[in-house]
């Protein structure tokens, strides 16, 4: 999907496309950190 938004955005220059390509980039980010620190914890439950 990030990639998806990129490539209009860098065709069309619309920064509305920018803004929800940050967004997305955001939330990713965000599941990204959620997933590691649930494996960590079933790894170690001391944690």
């Amino acid at each position: 999907m990030l990639d998806f938004t990129w490539k209009v955005f860098s065709q069309t220059g619309n920064i509305e496309t920018y803004l929800l390509m940050k967004e997305l980039e955001t939330v990713y980010d965000e599941e990204a950190f959620f997933e590691t620190s649930e494996r960590i914890a079933e790894l170690d439950p001391n944690i």
